[in-house]
């Protein structure tokens, strides 16, 4: 099962055993098992990836998932 952890002012973090992550154009990236960032402040120039440019431009963004 994967896990994704929302850092406040940085990336989506999904941690996992193997899981498969395609983006917009349809390339795949496997993520045997770990962790990755995915950017979320759209600055990264290793997209989907984060680079840690979100620390450079200051990126705020600290949103919580309501209680259900």
């Amino acid at each position: 099962m994967a896990k994704i952890r929302v850092r406040d002012n940085g990336p989506y973090v999904v941690e996992s055993s193997p899981t498969t992550i395609v983006d917009a154009v349809g390339g795949s990236f496997e993520l045997k098992e770990g962790s990755i960032a995915l950017c979320r402040c759209g600055h990264s120039a290793d997209k989907p990836f984060c680079d840690a440019s979100h620390r450079r431009i200051e990126f705020a963004a600290s949103e919580r998932a309501d209680s259900q």
